[in-house]
């Protein structure tokens, strides 16, 4: 029997999610992103990231890069983390 929370495993979920996309460049940048910032998120960032990650990974990484414009809908605090966070210190 596990001591798991309904949250610790949608926590863990989304961690193995955002490293596992497809594309190798998103699977480094999210799941990073995801080991990092997912395990401290209170609920409705978690909603937002995950919200997110229903969409294709280029589009993802070119509104994080701001290759592209970003919906309206993603602009939120999730994306700013995402657009402020670094894979090396």
């Amino acid at each position: 029997m596990t001591d798991e929370t309904p949250l610790d495993l949608r926590r863990k979920r989304l961690i193995y999610r955002s490293s596992y996309r497809g594309s190798k460049e998103a699977d480094l940048f999210l799941g990073a992103f995801a080991r990092a910032r997912v395990p401290t998120m209170p609920d409705d960032q978690l909603d937002r990231f995950e919200a997110l990650l229903e969409e294709h990974d280029p589009d993802i990484m070119d509104w994080i890069l701001e290759r592209q414009p970003m919906p309206e809908v993603y602009r939120n605090d999730v994306m700013a983390l995402l657009q402020a966070f670094r894979l090396t210190p």
